[in-house]
């Protein structure tokens, strides 16, 4: 069991403070507050420095601003140039901090897998786009799947202000299971996956998706669009009646014959003042021998 925490060297984010069900974040320029159900304890800063947040995010009433401030601002990871964006629909501001560890790893990843072809890697409930920009960054040739038009949007223009635009990125609109069913269907192979799947959702064509019915079902397809020299699968899940041990099950029995080799831990946070961990997913991660 790993436990892997957010690069330490990203000066764009800092995990100032978290307590209460509540975390303190700084995204850039902006300072914000996010509730955070995985936060049981109790604050260590003084009110006084969560009261300098821009903005506060309440479930049900959606985000309160304490001063003006733009509602879009851009964020960098290493060469890439993300969006961060306040929406009315969500807490989320565009990307997920503690998933850096899995940018680095895939980096590493591809870098000593490199051969005479680019890395064709399809990415599964992609958001933002954040992991499809580092892998095409990286050299792969990137499929970008989500059941959102506004995510893809907004992935589309992560990449125009990455300036990845000639980069081999096809962005999807679609139903995962679908569209990995018609992949099959046309032969289409993948070296890497990665799947992020929400615990409840809905596709474009209103299609149900519930993660405790159908992930299974979903890592038995995708098995089948691997390549015969696959890499890599990386599945991340925020579901708090998931455990890291669960995942490990259901890569292990998907990829059962494959080889390789299969691990599993947690995604945390560390805070800027002190050496305490804020847990926020689990993941698993195949990888070729």
């Amino acid at each position: 069991m790993q436990i892997e925490v957010a690069i330490s060297d990203w000066s764009e984010y800092e995990l100032l403070d978290s307590g209460n069900c509540r975390k303190l974040e700084r995204f850039g320029k902006n300072i914000v507050i996010r509730g955070e159900p995985k936060a049981w304890w109790k604050p260590d800063l003084q009110e006084a420095e969560w009261d300098r947040a821009i903005a506060v995010h309440q479930d049900g009433r959606g985000w309160a601003f304490r001063t003006r401030a733009s509602h879009e601002w851009p964020l960098r990871f290493d060469k890439l140039t993300i969006q961060a964006r306040f929406t009315e629909t969500s807490k989320h501001v565009g990307v997920f901090p503690e998933q850096s560890p899995h940018w680095r790893w895939m980096q590493n990843k591809v870098a000593q897998s490199r051969g005479t072809t680019e890395p064709n890697v399809l990415n599964l409930f992609g958001y933002t786009g954040v992991a499809s920009l580092v892998a095409a960054a990286a050299g792969c040739s990137v499929t970008h799947v989500d059941a959102s038009k506004p995510a893809v949007t907004w992935a589309r223009t992560n990449q125009q202000l990455s300036d990845l635009s000639l980069s081999p990125i096809r962005w999807i609109l679609d139903d995962a299971t679908k569209y990995v069913k018609r992949e099959i269907r046309r032969g289409v192979r993948y070296d890497g996956i990665l799947l992020d799947p929400p615990s409840f959702g809905r596709g474009p064509n209103r299609e149900l998706w519930k993660v405790e019915k159908q992930l299974t079902d979903l890592l038995d397809i995708c098995r089948q669009v691997l390549s015969d020299h696959p890499l890599f699968i990386i599945l991340t899940m925020y579901n708090i009646e998931a455990s890291a041990l669960m995942i490990g099950n259901l890569l292990s029995d998907a990829m059962r014959g494959h080889g390789g080799k299969v691990s599993v831990g947690e995604l945390a946070l560390r805070h800027k003042h002190s050496a305490r961990l804020l847990p926020l997913s689990i993941f698993g991660r195949w990888e070729s021998a």
